[in-house]
């Protein structure tokens, strides 16, 4: 075999100097299906908007049946999920996402609903038991374990009480009642207040200034309640089957509430609404589905409430534009009926909790500045 002559060289003597390559950007996302670096590929690159440690993050292992709600606390640092297994799973929002708790036979009965405090470490939960508790995030520690209700409770929210400093919660029942309570380590086992609605409750939510309390029930309609009458003033009409949660907009003026018959609508419950049935917008798109779950709605919230969020039993969860009415997006990744969704106070970060006993944190654009 000859060997190969060399190259001549240049005819001026000047050496010349190739480039360097440019680096890959550090927002590519790259995979291999071994160890050698040599054979990873580019998929493709991807603008990040968040601080997460990937565009999407699964959270996974900490349940053993559906996740029924799911929720971010008020700094956007930890994530709290309840299931039918009874259990609740406490995790970090960012890397490393540590399940660093797992409050497990917390009930009796399968955990329907859970909120954060709105100033302490503290956690709100309602069960199919009949029970309304408070934990200690800290410690783990239950602070009240009080028999709420007669029956099933399936909904509960918080709200500072204007002025006084105090926290009140409200839980919503199957025994056709609303309780009120003290929130706080230092709440009392009676209610401050009980409001009769008459057929089974599926959904409670608190004005922005604490003074009413919006009730969905299973006559299909959403009644306003003025907690100092401790009457109801007024109720929204417009669904045609049971509303399965209620979601208050960031700046207090519309109600975000989805439906069994897989429509979902905002009202308008400022004073003055120009609409004669306070209807500001119909959406489309997230099925029920025929188990009857109770679907839990959102805002996003660092964006003032431009977008809602509901899931679906299609395993995928819709994102409208309130504005126009206009689905965003549609995410796929669960492989079960997505039953709670939940925004990220300060950055554009979605949660979702699905009967497959999961979590996904997704990314998404951040809204456009008007």
């Amino acid at each position: 075999m000859s060997k190969r002559s060399l190259s001549p060289p240049p005819s001026g003597g000047a050496l010349i100097k190739k480039a360097r390559a440019t680096p890959p950007p550090s927002n590519q996302i790259i995979i291999s299906s071994s160890n050698d670096d040599r054979n990873k590929g580019l998929v493709r690159t991807v603008q990040r908007t968040s601080n997460l440690e990937a565009p999407i993050v699964s959270l996974a292992g900490a349940h053993s049946a559906e996740i029924l709600s799911c929720r971010f606390d008020p700094s956007g640092q930890n994530i709290a999920a309840c299931s039918s297994d009874r259990g609740i799973s406490l995790w970090r929002t960012y890397p490393p996402n540590t399940n660093y708790a797992l409050l497990s036979s917390f009930a009796k009965a399968p955990i329907l609903d859970l909120q954060w405090s709105l100033y302490s470490q503290l956690l709100y939960s309602v069960s199919a038991d009949h029970t309304f508790t408070i934990t200690d995030v800290t410690t783990g520690e239950k602070l009240r374990r009080i028999r709420a209700h007669r029956e099933i409770v399936n909904s509960v929210d918080r709200t500072m009480a204007g002025g006084a400093g105090i926290e009140l919660v409200a839980t919503g029942s199957d025994d056709g009642t609303v309780k009120v309570w003290e929130g706080g380590d230092e709440a009392k086992k009676q209610p401050v207040a009980t409001l009769e609605i008459g057929c089974p409750v599926t959904a409670v939510c608190w004005s922005a200034d604490g003074n009413n309390i919006y009730v969905g029930a299973i006559d299909n309609e959403i009644h306003v309640y003025d907690l100092r009458k401790q009457e109801e003033v007024y109720s929204l009409t417009g669904h045609t089957d049971t509303p399965t949660s209620i979601s208050l907009s960031p700046d207090g003026s519309y109600i975000l509430s989805p439906s069994l018959s897989s429509q979902t609508l905002i009202h308008d419950v400022r004073p003055f609404s120009s609409s004669a049935n306070r209807i500001h917008r119909t959406l489309h798109g997230a099925p029920a589905g025929f188990e009857n779950t109770l679907l839990r709605g959102a805002w996003s919230k660092e964006d003032g409430g431009r977008r809602v969020a509901v899931g679906g039993a299609d395993r995928m969860v819709c994102i409208w534009e309130v504005e126009n009415s206009k689905l965003l997006y549609k995410l796929p990744g669960h492989k079960g009926t997505v039953t709670s969704v939940d925004f990220h106070p300060k950055e554009p970060i979605i949660l979702t909790g699905s009967k497959d006993g999961t979590m996904l944190l997704g990314e998404i654009e951040p809204a456009l500045a008007v």
